[in-house]
């Protein structure tokens, strides 16, 4: 007997199938796409930015690589791993988010960038394609989590690494408090007047809170086959880092 349990995912906070979380998920990101980059700027205080230095700064990306940056969307990752000389390609399950990143890349004029649309469940890549494995702000909206690690895994070359930067569960005592009254009462209505859309901003709010905490995240990745896997929170684990290694 089917344990209808099983069947059904979180979209944020509501149980729905997982093919219309794939839906609504998609949905979300073609509505949010061209405000995305300055509602990250809004909901962060621009600390975006220096988290995803911080997180390029550990992918250490040289030249020749050839990296996936999945759920790259708008190129914020690509862009910083293309001028240290890496062969990026950009990949994304929604359209519209490639779309934006491809305008941006011309107006900034970064060439070289590979963008194809891709689904992180179900990769379109040859075994051991790339050398690097990127994610950033993307995991928690995948519809099967260890799924697309295991994906990860697979695509990577021996001794590839994967890096993945996203929201998580901060530690610090009383700050966790204060940014979940700010995500639930003020993002939402940030979102409806700058996105013209409160409950996709809403859902977001709601992914953050659902995503596994550090430790189990971590176990997740080693479950996927990672070696050496390694969390570096910061803001106390607002925000983490999280490493592997296909060894």
């Amino acid at each position: 007997m089917n344990d209808p349990a099983r069947d059904t995912v979180n979209f944020g906070d509501t149980i729905v199938t997982p093919e219309e979380k794939t839906r609504r998920v998609g949905g979300v990101f073609t509505s949010v796409a061209r405000s995305y980059d300055v509602m990250n700027d809004l909901m962060s205080g621009g600390m975006h930015r220096l988290w995803k230095d911080r997180f390029v700064a550990r992918v250490k990306p040289r030249a020749g690589e050839h990296i996936l940056d999945m759920a790259g969307g708008t190129g914020d990752i690509a862009f910083r791993m293309a001028r240290r000389g890496a062969q990026v390609t950009v990949s994304d399950i929604n359209p519209d988010m490639l779309g934006v990143g491809m305008e941006r890349a011309a107006k900034r004029g970064i060439p070289g960038l590979v963008w194809q649309q891709e689904n992180a469940e179900t990769l379109s890549f040859a075994d051991a394609s790339f050398d690097a494995y990127t994610i950033a702000f993307g995991i928690r909206n995948v519809t099967d989590i260890p799924k697309a690690l295991r994906e990860a895994h697979r695509v990577l070359r021996f001794g590839g690494r994967f890096f993945c930067l996203e929201f998580s569960t901060t530690e610090w005592p009383g700050f966790g408090e204060v940014y979940e009254k700010y995500g639930d009462k003020l993002i939402p209505k940030i979102g409806k007047v700058v996105a013209k859309d409160e409950d996709s901003y809403r859902y977001l709010v709601e992914s953050i809170r659902r995503f596994p905490k550090m430790p189990e995240f971590e176990a997740m990745i080693g479950a996927a086959g990672f070696a050496q896997t390694r969390v570096e929170p910061i803001l106390g684990g607002l925000v983490a880092i999280h490493s592997g290694w296909k060894i």
